[in-house]
């Protein structure tokens, strides 16, 4: 009887400690939802992983530990990745992911959204706004650090993501969970071609690319993912109120880039002297504009080659 009591008492008692932890959570400065960020080993991996990407690499790590330093925020931080496939933005928000959390997706606290899988129907746009302002809203309640990640925003149906213009802003406190301390990414190759212009134009100029500051695409990635009718920004009140912390630019990579990740991809498939490969995928990859400047893929199609020449 005894045993049965103790039972029933422990099956009761175990949803009310989980309450209790939920609200402590959202309140509390020192509860982290298994939040274990480390901003030294982020830096240290977008420096040495992420290759041709020098603003990537500075905006990233610098408003990631800003952000973290701030114990009380006034607003989440809203992060936009734009540039053309394979140039490294799934790389790094997975980078974002095991240095906050401690593993790449796997954490309850990191969550992603795929248009196609999750907002696949554009005539159900009301009600994903509904499901999705819902989603938020609850994951934030349960952990105030949680991470949002949307890709392929390309591809969202206009009008959706609108819905969290009022998490984004300085002053969403409801029923007093901080929606504050949130960290959201958006991915996307809307607005790849003012930056890839721009990296072309510094290359004709003979200009290092490295010399491309983020104040030369800032406004234009914003006016170009505004206007831009196949964007999931398309006249989104979250560009027209300024919610974006920064618009993060990757630009297109070179041939010396494309050569360094399959060096790496070898490297981590034991065969880091066979320098003939690095040279036959290098040479093999496609290259635009004429006499090819930028890989047309970046770097997403190295493991592939690379498969074809060992």
């Amino acid at each position: 009887m005894l045993a049965i009591l103790a039972a029933l008492f422990l099956f009761l008692f175990q949803p009310v400690c989980c309450v209790f932890h939920t609200l402590y959570c959202t309140i509390s400065e020192s509860c982290d939802c298994e939040f274990k960020p480390n901003i030294r080993d982020l830096e240290w991996d977008l420096y040495k992983n992420v290759y041709g990407q020098h603003l990537a690499q500075d905006i990233v790590s610098e408003e990631v530990a800003a952000f973290l330093k701030n114990k009380s925020p006034d607003r989440p931080l809203v992060l936009s990745f734009h540039g053309s496939s394979g140039t490294g933005k799934t790389l790094v928000s997975s980078m974002l992911g095991r240095h906050l959390y401690g593993s790449a997706m796997s954490s309850p606290y990191i969550h992603q959204f795929v248009p196609t899988l999750h907002f696949p129907r554009p005539d159900r746009v009301k009600q994903y706004r509904v499901e999705l302002k819902r989603w938020v809203e609850g994951n934030l309640t349960e952990c105030a650090r949680s991470v949002f990640i949307f890709d392929e925003m390309e591809k969202m149906p206009p009008g959706i993501i609108g819905v969290l213009a009022p998490f984004l802003g300085p002053s969403h406190v409801v029923f007093r969970t901080n929606y504050r301390k949130a960290i959201y990414v958006f991915i996307s190759t809307a607005g790849e071609e003012v930056i890839n212009k721009l990296a072309l134009d510094y290359r004709q100029a003979g200009r290092d690319r490295e010399e491309i500051r983020l104040a030369d695409l800032q406004e234009a990635i914003a006016k170009a993912v505004y206007n831009s009718s196949t964007s999931g920004f398309y006249r989104s009140s979250i560009i027209q109120e300024k919610l974006i912390t920064r618009f993060v630019p990757f630009l297109p990579l070179s041939r010396r880039h494309v050569e360094r990740c399959v060096l790496k991809e070898l490297c981590q498939q034991g065969w880091c002297w066979r320098s003939d490969v690095v040279e036959a995928v290098g040479g093999d990859m496609s290259y635009t504009p004429d006499k090819g400047h930028f890989s047309t893929t970046g770097c997403k199609a190295v493991p592939a080659k690379i498969n074809l020449f060992l």
